[in-house]
Order: C-alpha cells, then sequence, then structure tokens
C-alpha cells in the first residue's frame, strides 16, 4: 500500500508513530504537508499538484488536518475523494466534527446521550438558555477550539452573561452547555478505528482545573470500558463518518455523554497511558479497507433523471405497519429499500421478508415522484382567530 499521511508537522508524535507503524509493515509510506497541495481543476479528471508538480498515484490518505487549515485541508481530502483514493475520514465527517455546534446538531438527530446544550445569538436570550439547561454553573464553549482552549466554566449566571456578552462582542460565536457535576473533573477518551473502541483512556484535571486535558496538565489512566460506553462512542464516531477518532464523554449518572468528536485525535497519550499500538491499529484498518474508497451515494444516486434518495418514515397509521417489505408494494413502485432504520438499530439491504413496524426509517432509491406520494403533507400550525379590529370597514 502506498499511503499519503497529511500533516504540518512531520516531526510530532503522531505523525512519526504512524509512519514507523506504516514502515515497519511493508508500506510505501511519505508525510506530506496538507499546504503545498494545490487542487488541479483543468483537466478532465480531478487531480492533485503538491509541490507544483502532479501528485503520484496513492492508495489511501491519512488526514491529520489542523484546526488553523480546517477547509483547505477538507478541500484536499475531498479531492483525494473525487480521484478515489481511500480516506478513512471523510472531508464532511472532519468539518462536521470540528463545528461543535454542527455536531451536536447532528448527534443529537442520532439519540446520542450529550450535556443539555444551546446556541442563542441575541443578548436577551441568554438568561432564558441558561435557564433551559440547568442553570448555573454553565459551560461556555466557542464553536472552534482544540485542546481545552475557548472552554469556559462559569459559577453563576451573572459571570455567564458577562462572558457571553465579552465573546459574542468579538464576533465569537459559543455554546452554553450544562455542567456535568458527577464527571468531577474527569472524561474518558475512547479512540475508535473501524468498527471497534481499540483503545480508551481516562483523563483526570489537575487541581481545580475542571479541564482533563493533557496539555492542561491532567493526568491518564488505561480504562477499560463498559459495552455501553464503547457502543456509543462507536457509533458517535460513524454518525459523524469518521473511521478514525477520538471520542470524548462524560461519565454521567445515567450513561456516557459524548462530548467531542475528534477527526485528529493525537496518540502520545493514549498510547502512554495503554501500552497499546494504537497507530499500527489505524494503518491495519486502512490497509484491509484500502480497496473501498469513499463514495457519496446520494451525489451518485441522483445523477439519474427523476430518481433520487429520499427517507421514508412508517407512520403508525400507515397501511405499511405489519407487512414485509415484499409484501409493501414498494418495488413495484420502482423504489428499493437501502437502509432500515429502527430506534438506534440499523439494518443494512434489509430482506424482502423483514416485518415494517411503526417509526421505521426507510432509506430509499428509486422513482421521487413515487416517493414524493408517500410523504405525508407537513401539518400546518392552525392560524389563531384575530379580534374583530374597532373599525372594521373603511369608509368609502
Amino acid at each position: 500500500m502506498k499511503l499519503a499521511i497529511l500533516s504540518r508537522a512531520p516531526r510530532c508524535y503522531s505523525s512519526q508513530r504512524l509512519r514507523t507503524a506504516a514502515l515497519d509493515r511493508g508500506h510505501d509510506v511519505k508525510v506530506l504537508n496538507t499546504l503545498r497541495f494545490s487542487i488541479d481543476l483543468s483537466g478532465d479528471q480531478p487531480d492533485l499538484q503538491f509541490r507544483g508538480k502532479q501528485l503520484s498515484h496513492y492508495d489511501a490518505v491519512l488526514p491529520r488536518i489542523g484546526n488553523s487549515i480546517t477547509y483547505f485541508g477538507t478541500a484536499v481530502v475531498r479531492q483525494f475523494e473525487q480521484m478515489d483514493v481511500y480516506t478513512p475520514n471523510t472531508a464532511n465527517g472532519i468539518a462536521n466534527s470540528r463545528d461543535k455546534l454542527r455536531a451536536t446538531q447532528i448527534l443529537s438527530r442520532h439519540n446520542i446521550g450529550m450535556p443539555a446544550t444551546t446556541f442563542v445569538q441575541d443578548r436577551g436570550d441568554v438568561i432564558p438558555a441558561i435557564e433551559r439547561v440547568g442553570g448555573a454553573p454553565v459551560v461556555i464553549k466557542l464553536l472552534e477550539g482544540t485542546q481545552g482552549i475557548g472552554v469556559i466554566l462559569a459559577p453563576d449566571i451573572k459571570v455567564a452573561e458577562a462572558i457571553i456578552e465579552t465573546l459574542q462582542s468579538t464576533k465569537q460565536n459559543v455554546l452554553i452547555q450544562s455542567f456535568v457535576k458527577e464527571s468531577k473533573g474527569r472524561d474518558i477518551r475512547a479512540l475508535v478505528v473501524g468498527d471497534r473502541v481499540v483503545a480508551a483512556m481516562r483523563r483526570t484535571a489537575k487541581g481545580d482545573e475542571f479541564r482533563s486535558n493533557v496539555h492542561r496538565g491532567g493526568s491518564v489512566e488505561r480504562v477499560d470500558l463498559d459495552p455501553e460506553y464503547e457502543r456509543v462512542a462507536v457509533r458517535a464516531a460513524q454518525i459523524m463518518g469518521l473511521k478514525v477518532a477520538g471520542v470524548d464523554m462524560l461519565e454521567g449518572v445515567d450513561g456516557p455523554l459524548v462530548m467531542e468528536v475528534n477527526s485528529s485525535p493525537g496518540l502520545e497519550g493514549i498510547e502512554a497511558a495503554t501500552k497499546l499500538d494504537v497507530a499500527g491499529a489505524i494503518i491495519d484498518h486502512i490497509d484491509n479497507q484500502v480497496a473501498f474508497p469513499q463514495i457519496d451515494v446520494r451525489e451518485r444516486l441522483s445523477v439519474s433523471t427523476g430518481y433520487g434518495v429520499a427517507e421514508l418514515v412508517v407512520h403508525g397509521d400507515a397501511d405499511l405497519v405489519g407487512k414485509t417489505i415484499a409484501e409493501s408494494g414498494l418495488r413495484d413502485k420502482d423504489i428499493t429499500v437501502l437502509t432500515l432504520h429502527r430506534g438506534t438499530l440499523v439494518i443494512p439491504n434489509p430482506r424482502p421478508r423483514n416485518v415494517l413496524e411503526a417509526e421505521d426509517r426507510l432509506l430509499c432509491f428509486g422513482k421521487l415522484e413515487e416517493m414524493r406520494s408517500m410523504i405525508p403533507a407537513r401539518p400546518k400550525r392552525r392560524s389563531k382567530v384575530k379580534k374583530l379590529p374597532k373599525q372594521p370597514l373603511h369608509e368609502a
């Protein structure tokens, strides 16, 4: 396998470990500065230039995109995807995970447990927002930040209001999040590779510091995850479109609460704490998956005129409840069920004998007109009847 590691820090521990692990397994590997690429759209096929010359062929690319170059870095990764080069982390996955608000919106859609969070712009909405997440103390987070930078604990409402007002005055967007007291300055970092957690550690903050990041002086120890924590970590990474991710979770009273999904997790802390070859696990996963480059399924399936992808919901009063997919008549309407979602369960390529239940969500490909007819009209809000005006008639 010929592998490119995209990194602006070729001498940092993570880049060196990944390079070493690839070399030890007999792969051809190079660490390439992300900023030295140029995206070539002048020819018949998508291409890339590196240091002013056409890039040679690579089988796979492992992005280590820094926070400061997210836009350009994801554009380079997207170009590799267009060239059918395998990447464990898609451009969309990196961009989604980097924006804390967008990541929270996506995860909440899939019933992933998280600390109560809200996002407001107007000053008058700040105090109601704090009350919605349970009141002070609250955690205030910049939308883009790493290693604990831009994360502030406000002890009371007045302090929180002042901090948010100051940050917003400098054009910063912030999240307001509940403070999970029971975590006691601790969190868990689970390193997800593919469909499993390959290593996990508990990070504990130093002294009175509530942020447990190693860069803030936090200590680390190896931890064996409960199955529920492992399941949530893997599912959160998959939802974000990441096959290599560091998932940070708080230990809440009712189970794991996902704080963040990191698309470029550092390896030094977790390898030191667990004594496991995490870099090797990442390289092995890429080697096993290199034949399956990322494909934008919606884009590919929507090329045919009149056909597309849509999600159909089986409502409780629908005729489909209790019928198998074969009996549903979907095939007769030229509609194919690609995936069946039932709560947190995902059934890919469901069989014709699968029985449909209320609230099942079907990801389908087929004729748009047929699928449009199966989507119920959205109920409109009934407008209130206003009082008769004092002058019901205008003078002629």
